[in-house]
């Protein structure tokens, strides 16, 4: 098994003092954290001329995204492994760290423990997601899966949904009736097995809007 003086790792995060902590506790604990940065193309230039074991990447960056960071990195053939560390919970995010092939996903609310979990997990070839989001993750995800069903019409209506657009508004913009599109969005909420509430596409269309509109 791989000791943890030997897991080179990089850190990357846009608040100074999230950075700081998160380096020292790492260095603290053992690890060898060869360089941080502070915005996202700094953190791609260390991961290309270091090569890290590891990188634990922000999302929200200057200059680059965290998600970019890894698609970029990844375009190289670099090895290095990554995990996501950030507050967004929403399922978009999750499904899009999923989408790239970031084997780890943590909430910045989570403790050393957790980050050195997913740390075991990810440099053995593992996944380890938050486990305040995967069950989340897991029942949503279905809903995601399921928008292959929906026929053109109903992927139109859902794109006007997550931009929380009116029922109505929707029916004037397409020149149908409000009937027509109310018989749309209950068809749409089966297809999706959702539940059958007030709001409850209107919800799921909003927190899962990045993976709606580029449908």
């Amino acid at each position: 098994m791989i000791t943890k003086s030997k897991i080179s790792i990089v850190v990357a995060d846009d608040h100074p003092m999230l950075l700081k902590g998160l380096f020292e506790e790492l260095t603290n604990n053992g690890y060898n954290v060869v360089g941080k940065a502070e915005n996202g193309l700094k953190a791609l230039e260390l991961i290309l001329k270091l090569k890290p074991t590891l990188a634990i990447l922000d999302v929200d960056m200057p200059f680059l995204s965290g998600f970019e960071v890894v698609e970029m990195a990844k375009g190289k053939k670099v090895e290095t492994e990554f995990i996501i560390q950030t507050f967004h919970k929403e399922v978009s995010y999750i499904a899009q760290a999923k989408r790239i092939q970031i084997k780890g996903y943590l909430l910045k609310e989570d403790s050393f423990l957790a980050i050195e979990k997913c740390i075991k997990a990810v440099i053995n070839k593992g996944e380890c997601f938050s486990e305040s989001i995967q069950n989340t993750f897991e029942n949503e995800s279905n809903g995601l899966q399921n928008l292959q069903f929906l026929s053109p019409s109903e992927i139109v209506i859902l794109k006007h949904i997550s931009n929380q657009t009116s029922t109505n508004t929707i029916a004037e913009m397409l020149c149908v009736s409000v009937r027509t599109i109310e018989k749309h969005r209950s068809n749409i909420i089966s297809k999706l097995d959702l539940e059958h509430k007030a709001n409850s596409l209107t919800n799921w269309a909003f927190r899962n809007k990045i993976s709606i509109v580029n449908l």
